[in-house]
């Protein structure tokens, strides 16, 4: 079972500077072209390699996403952090295409 959060829940924590890391899930490419603010990148298949070194807190509320609803990047990622002990992991599940579609902003690299 994976815990989800949601897109009004994600944009809430922002809004307030609530703790939450935000991870997207996806090939840089596509995480240069657009992300949740703040967010950093860690592709699903490169979980294991980086978690130690970009995600030092195994409590902190880390949120993975990727781009929809039918991409399981996010899904791969989460159950992957959960078995490296990270406590409290979440699945945004509707993605950055969600987050695009309410109008909430992104962010684009600078490469």
């Amino acid at each position: 079972m994976v815990d989800t959060m949601t897109r009004d829940e994600i944009k809430h924590r922002l809004d307030t500077g609530e703790p939450v890391t935000l991870v997207e899930a996806l090939p840089r490419k596509y995480y240069d072209d657009g992300h949740l603010p703040g967010a950093i990148n860690i592709p699903h298949d490169e979980v294991r390699a980086r978690a130690g070194s970009d995600l030092s807190d195994k409590n902190a509320t880390i949120v993975v996403y990727c781009a929809s609803t039918e991409c399981r990047n996010s899904r791969i990622a989460v159950q992957m952090l959960s078995s490296m002990g990270y406590q409290r992991v979440f699945e945004y599940v509707e993605g950055k295409q969600d987050w695009m579609e309410a109008g909430y902003p992104i962010e684009k690299s600078d490469t």
